[in-house]
């Protein structure tokens, strides 16, 4: 990610209609300390980009600390206009690449229970993710928190 991808990324996330103003800022406070602070190794950000040349997804992970080994995919967007076209596979499969050169054992996701998230988690469990736990009424009432693994080795 480039300083001059954060306005098109932010602009794919809230085109998802899958976020709140709250969890845009967020991913943008996210994007901010992967931009401003090049040494810290918490947030690292890629952008998927479309035949245009504009973002066409993005993707942030890092290293879950005090873990060997183990990283988390902390937020991931789609434009609609890419979506089902295999961007976000792209994004998952270049993060597992990734992971694996990096000795990792366990990538971990996050997402909610809500039912437009059914796609979401669909699509995690397709890529041979498992669900690994659910924490009930964790956002807020009835939406748990659903916590999915994938180890490899």
């Amino acid at each position: 990610m480039t300083a001059s991808d954060k306005g098109p990324v932010l602009t794919l996330v809230r085109a998802t209609n899958f976020f709140t103003e709250a969890e845009v800022a967020v991913a943008e406070e996210l994007i901010d300390i992967y931009l401003g602070q090049p040494d810290q190794k918490d947030y690292r950000v890629v952008v998927a980009e479309s035949e245009a040349g504009r973002p066409a997804g993005y993707m942030t992970w890092g290293p879950t600390p005090l873990t060997k080994g183990a990283y988390d995919l902390y937020w991931m967007a789609v434009s609609p206009e890419a979506q089902g076209r295999g961007t976000g596979r792209a994004l998952v499969d270049w993060l597992e690449e990734r992971v694996r050169g990096l000795d990792g054992r366990l990538i971990i996701i996050e997402t909610s229970s809500q039912p437009k998230y059914h796609p979401t988690r669909q699509f995690y469990l397709g890529l041979g993710y498992r669900e690994a736990a659910r924490v009930p009424d964790f956002y807020r009432p009835g939406d748990d928190r659903v916590i999915y693994a994938k180890y490899f080795q």
